[in-house]
């Protein structure tokens, strides 16, 4: 770990029982992940702790180390690391307590992953793949491998994320909610995420007629409605009563998820909020096809919750 800067010394001790992981790079991802990042420890109170991920020093005998490669790797990511927290401390708006830290493993996201364990971050955030449309997500091989592994939460910032101002905050939390297993560690991760940003909560469900030849599409719409209904009227009778009253709930039903989602409409400051497939391992990331359709459409930050049951 590297020095700690003059912003991490205040409201730290306040903000250590919440604790953000962003992956950092030096590059337009990392400033979009870095961005997503500050707006949810500013608004949440929490402390940000800023990882860059170097390869492991542990190398095979076959390959010879090179000292004065791993000195100047090592000085330079400092360097890249002092730059961010310039920037969120030029940034009035960007008060939030920060450490920055360097980290080694075989992988990016084993580092991430690693990190959050040892700081017991609640949530890892990271960038999307360069080359993606703006505003949208594009998974690389980092967020890929997070998204398939990790056993803590994970945000992706779409493209662009930096361009949303700090002062923005989180002005609404949306909770996709399923009608499979998985519901409920969804569904409690979307009511602490908007009690702790103290943000509205919406609970949308995404209706696709994906029809086989022949059925009639005015009752089967009919019916997926009214089964989306029931499902966000469940959801809603496990809200705790300070959010009951201010949450809404909407369901989109179009022909594809990604139509879906583009018919609803999304705050700037929203955060989306998905449950792991089926898939994955208890307590594990598994991002799933129809949140990976999302993905593709979302215009706004996309987390993704653990799977926290064996059914």
């Amino acid at each position: 770990m590297i020095a700690v800067t003059d912003a991490a010394t205040r409201g730290a001790a306040d903000a250590a029982a919440r604790r953000i992981v962003v992956g950092y790079t030096a590059n337009d991802s990392g400033a979009d992940a870095l961005a997503l990042a500050t707006r949810l420890a500013r608004a949440s109170e929490a402390l940000l702790d800023i990882v860059m991920v170097l390869p492991s020093e542990a190398r095979s005998s076959t390959v010879p180390s090179d000292p004065g490669y791993e000195r100047y790797l090592k000085e330079q990511s400092r360097e890249w690391l002092a730059e961010a927290s310039e920037s969120l401390d030029d940034d009035d708006d960007a008060d939030v307590a920060q450490l920055l830290h360097i980290r080694y493993a075989e992988s990016f996201a084993e580092g991430l992953i690693a990190a959050a364990h040892e700081f017991g971050a609640r949530l890892i955030v990271v960038g999307a793949a360069r080359g993606g449309l703006f505003g949208r997500s594009r998974i690389g091989s980092v967020a890929n491998e997070l998204l398939h592994s990790s056993d803590v939460p994970v945000a992706l910032a779409p493209s662009g994320s930096r361009e949303v101002p700090v002062s923005v905050g989180v002005t609404r939390v949306t909770a996709a909610i399923g009608t499979r297993p998985g519901a409920d560690a969804l569904l409690e991760a979307s009511v602490a995420l908007a009690t702790a940003v103290h943000a509205p909560l919406r609970l949308v469900s995404l209706v696709s007629l994906d029809l086989p030849a022949g059925m009639d599409e005015g009752l089967a719409e009919l019916t997926s409605t009214v089964h989306a209904d029931e499902v966000l009227a469940a959801a809603r009778r496990e809200l705790p009563r300070t959010l009951d009253a201010t949450a809404t709930a909407a369901a989109a039903t179009a022909a594809t998820v990604e139509e879906a989602v583009r018919a609803l409409d999304w705050h700037d400051g929203e955060i989306v909020l998905v449950a792991s497939s089926r898939l994955a391992r208890p307590h594990h990331l598994f991002l799933g096809s129809t949140a990976a359709k999302m993905l593709r459409e979302l215009p706004v930050p996309m987390i993704v919750v653990p799977r926290t049951t064996t059914s």
